[in-house]
């Protein structure tokens, strides 16, 4: 097995996480912009190779290293809504970090600025979630401690105004697994 990504990604983290967890061996391969753009249709990182298999987005790497495990992905429809709603707020967020690094901002334009709120809507809905203190953590669950984890890291949220949110990832960040791939050890 064969994962492309970067250390930092909260996506490759996930898939990271998930092959730590079932102690499954594989090979991972740093990949920057150009070898992401060469390696994968999506240009975009995670993407990984097994055999035959070729997946391009961290969902189906996921769904895939479940069922190899004999495991569920997301265990039910709460769950997968909450995965597609933390997706939601995890595209949007990365979009807008890297239109910064760019120049562009909510200041620019307002397509931008509904994005930022999209963003704090998102994070409202999910601070009304019921979390656990401790696992075992669903891929919902696992996705949103990923994003919260990231967005925190690059300083694209405050997580201060969301005390379940905040109890939430100190939790988590408690468990080795979790805090041993965090973005900023790479």
């Amino acid at each position: 097995m064969k994962l492309y990504g970067s250390y930092t990604s909260p996506f490759v983290r996930h898939c990271r996480i998930v092959l730590a967890l079932n102690q499954q061996e594989f090979e991972f391969i740093p990949t920057d912009r150009a070898g992401a753009a060469t390696g994968s249709p999506t240009q975009r990182v995670p993407f990984f190779r097994h055999d035959d298999v070729k997946l391009h987005d961290s969902a189906a790497i996921l769904r895939y290293l479940r069922e190899r495990a004999e495991q569920p992905f997301c265990t039910d429809s709460s769950d997968f809504d909450l995965f597609c709603l933390v997706n939601t707020a995890l595209d949007t967020t990365v979009n807008l970090f890297l239109l910064e690094m760019d120049g562009l901002t909510g200041e620019q334009s307002s397509y931008l600025k509904r994005q930022e709120s999209r963003v704090e809507t998102v994070l409202a809905e999910l601070e009304k979630y019921a979390l656990p203190d401790a696992g075992p953590y669903t891929d919902g669950q696992l996705r949103l401690a990923c994003y919260l984890s990231w967005a925190v890291f690059r300083k694209r949220i405050d997580i201060q105004q969301y005390p379940r949110l905040q109890q939430f990832l100190a939790a988590i960040d408690g468990h080795a697994w979790f805090a041993n791939t965090h973005p900023a050890l790479s």
